[in-house]
């Protein structure tokens, strides 16, 4: 008699949400994919994946996809805002191959979220889906949606991000926490800024702000920046929320000229709140799991917030591979076991901001292997 094929309904079809779909589809179980967006928007965000996330991306086959779109640093440097006197270098580049195995690359955040997307078959993906309700049933989950669909999976997980529904179903209504800063980012062409020579990546500190900045394309044609700003009164999280490009360069106004030159060649920024949670007892109950930020929200300072919901993705589908459907509850229970400790720690590392401002130990971090890593023995 064969095996039952499982199927996977995914809430969520961020970068999280995508990756747990193409991983699942690797180990042949069924996924379908509900967004509640009406369209994938390309908002003006860079995004660097470390080793530890290619690593996971690589097996998809989108490591040659990703090479051609990222631009390949050769450092992570870290500078005092004012003096640009250098606290840390970092190697990049085949240095960091060499060790971890996998490259650091850094692009736009719409193009890694293109690649993942071109490996999970468009019939798959279900846009204008807006999650409204769960019931569990026998041996399955029932989704319900807002224009009155329901559909029934063997399991569910919610990847629907930092605000997701699928949690405060599980578990209640708790808004994150506002840390009282806010994120300015965009992209701009580099032709903006003349002949200014601007770093590989560089995050310049200061002594209550700071603002990191890099390429995201090859050649180098594409600038991006994001700064940590106090602003106690701002909780607007959309990513699609704009800034004022004179307050944000007010904001800086005693920084190194490099980074001024910066911000007077943007011509419009987005802003939007940084929040965090602490870490979570659970991940999920019976047949339904988290995924990403909807149970590990992090702050950016170690811009490992989408690498963790990859390496999520890897380690899912591992528990999930050839199982029976009764043997779901427990695989679920084996993802959360096997990802919680890591997600946890690099949350409240993250939450500190000191990551990489002086001599930093990254082997922990870069050289985890989500493919390969033992998993939680029940």
């Amino acid at each position: 008699m064969s095996k039952k094929q499982l199927e996977i309904a995914i809430v969520g079809a961020g970068i999280g949400g995508l990756t747990a779909a193409a991983a699942l589809l690797r180990v042949g179980v069924r996924v379908q994919v509900y967004e509640q967006a009406s369209a994938f928007a390309r908002v003006g965000a860079g995004i660097q994946q470390s080793p530890n996330a290619v690593r996971v991306l690589r097996e998809l086959g989108l490591e040659p996809q990703l090479r051609r779109l990222a631009f390949y640093p050769m450092y992570w440097q870290n500078r005092d805002s004012k003096t640009g006197t250098l606290a840390h270098h970092y190697p990049l580049g085949p240095a960091a191959e060499e060790r971890f195995g996998a490259p650091y690359l850094l692009l736009h955040r719409g193009d890694l979220h293109s690649a993942i997307a071109s490996i999970v078959p468009r019939q798959l993906i279900h846009l204008n889906q807006r999650l409204v309700g769960l019931e569990s049933v026998k041996d399955g989950v029932t989704l319900s949606f807002a224009d009155g669909a329901h559909r029934t999976a063997d399991a569910l997980v919610g990847a629907d991000g930092v605000h997701s529904f699928v949690r405060e179903i599980l578990f209640g209504t708790e808004k994150p926490r506002f840390t009282g800063r806010v994120a300015y980012r965009t992209t701009f062409p580099t032709g903006h800024l003349a002949a200014l020579d601007i770093g590989d990546n560089t995050k310049w500190w200061g002594a209550d702000r700071h603002i990191v900045v890099y390429f995201v394309k090859p050649n180098r044609e594409e600038i991006y920046f994001v700064t940590s700003t106090p602003e106690s009164q701002f909780e607007v999280e959309s990513w699609s929320s704009h800034g004022d490009t004179e307050t944000l360069r007010s904001a800086y106004e005693d920084f190194h000229p490099q980074v001024r030159a910066v911000l007077a060649a943007c011509q419009q920024v987005h802003k939007w709140a940084l929040v965090e949670r602490d870490p979570v007892p659970r991940w999920g109950e019976d047949r339904i799991v988290l995924l990403g930020d909807a149970c590990h929200a992090m702050t950016p300072y170690m811009a490992q917030g989408a690498a963790m919901a990859v390496e999520d993705a890897a380690v899912l589908s591992r528990c999930l591979e050839g199982i029976e459907p009764d043997c779901i509850p427990a695989a679920l229970r084996r993802y959360e076991l096997t990802r919680k400790e890591r997600a946890s720690r690099v949350q409240l590392t993250s939450s500190k901001n000191t990551w990489m401002r002086q001599r930093t130990d990254g082997d922990w971090v870069y050289g985890y292997d989500a493919w390969r890593v033992p998993l939680a023995v029940l």
